[in-house]
């Protein structure tokens, strides 16, 4: 039996690049707070674009706590999204249109998050970075951690629940 020629490179990273950013877009409180995210392969980091709404004392200056909680959340939530439907994005079976036309799997439901806040968060841009501890057809557990200049030196972490959406099965021929 021959096997069928792979797919350019270049195509299935525009795939990935275009379905992640359908992602982020379709959350307007994302826009609103300047995240982004940086994909390499598989692995996503959230970019919180520092901006003078974000902060919520003036006198130090520092982070404001429910940016920085919102930011932890929405990388989770991302992240936990990215994961699940990977393999969809990689067979070509979610593409970025079907995503803008909210034709893709709903996104995951907070159960609960616990945010840990370990140091003022400076004004400047901020990082972070989830692991999906486990993801079952129902629940999923992540940690997220944030830094800004070190990553060694982390200024929030957190831990979440999420309820889990059903995931359309993979096409088949």
């Amino acid at each position: 039996m021959a096997r069928s020629k792979p797919e350019p490179m270049q195509v299935v990273k525009k795939r990935r690049d275009e379905t992640l950013n359908a992602l982020v877009e379709g959350i307007p409180y994302v826009q609103f707070l300047g995240i982004t995210f940086d994909r390499r392969g598989d692995e996503l980091t959230g970019v919180l674009n520092f901006d003078d709404k974000l902060i919520g004392n003036p006198f130090l200056p520092a982070l404001h706590g429910g940016v920085t909680a919102a930011f932890l959340e929405v990388t989770s939530i991302i992240t936990l999204s990215w994961w699940h439907l990977y393999p969809l994005i990689e067979a070509g079976d979610l593409t970025p249109e079907e995503v803008r036309s909210g034709d893709a799997p709903d996104f995951p439901k907070t159960i609960d998050f616990t945010v840990d806040y370990l140091r003022s968060g400076l004004p400047r841009d901020a990082y972070a970075r989830a692991t999906v501890s486990r993801s079952g057809r129902r629940y999923a557990s992540v940690r997220v951690e944030a830094w800004q200049d070190n990553h060694d030196k982390l200024f929030a972490q957190a831990t979440g629940h999420f309820l889990m959406p059903n995931v359309k099965p993979l096409k088949t021929d």
